[in-house]
């Protein structure tokens, strides 16, 4: 059998997988094993889960692999896979996290779709001290969110997917995607305002 490439596509190596690779398998767990570890963790919060579900992802994933339809991106397919390994996770221990997630900022242009963005922050101490703080701040309140609010946010905001590819994911309707994600982004914006609105009157 041909040697796996290195920088062979996700339809590449589930064509190789199916050929029966093994080095395939090594392949796909080295691409996805980080970002899948790293939403888990963001859902969770602790290292045992986020490594029970990378694990219980790719058990899942390389059983049925061998039906995967073509037309389905891998890499959707397998956050569709962690994100119901997170939910069953959390309706049997009910975990909350309990570390920061880092996050760079969560400063949005509008209320229309798309995702945080960065602001330019300058290198004067003071303004460091206020990002530092401001971090703070979302974190605490993202860890807040009910966690269908925070699923959706994850994989909009953070991971990128697209509103029609989150609710393939969730197997929820595009207009539950956009409802859950309005009140997560209201919701953060509520506790932030509140916050700084509290500190002036003190």
């Amino acid at each position: 059998m041909d040697k796996v490439r290195a920088d062979a596509t996700d339809h590449g190596l589930i064509t190789a997988f199916k050929a029966g690779s093994i080095e395939a398998i090594d392949k796909i767990v080295e691409r996805y094993e980080n970002p899948i570890f790293t939403f888990g963790l963001k859902m969770c919060g602790h290292l045992q889960d986020a490594e029970d579900i990378v694990q219980e992802t790719f058990l899942s994933a390389f059983k049925y692999l061998e039906n995967f339809r073509e037309e389905t991106k891998l890499r959707n397919w397998l956050f569709k896979i962690a994100a119901r390994a997170c939910m069953r996770k959390r309706r049997k221990k009910k975990c909350e996290p309990d570390r920061e997630i880092s996050l760079e900022s969560l400063i949005h242009k509008d209320g229309s779709e798309g995702k945080y963005e960065i602001p330019d922050w300058s290198d004067d101490p003071s303004d460091n001290i206020l990002r530092a703080e401001l971090k703070e701040v979302i974190d605490n309140a993202i860890l807040s969110l009910p966690p269908k609010y925070r699923l959706v946010f994850n994989l909009r905001d953070i991971e990128g997917f697209n509103t029609e590819e989150t609710a393939e994911l969730l197997e929820i309707s595009k207009q539950s995607v956009k409802t859950r994600l309005h009140r997560a982004r209201l919701s953060l914006r509520e506790k932030i305002v509140s916050h700084y609105r509290e500190g002036k009157i003190q």
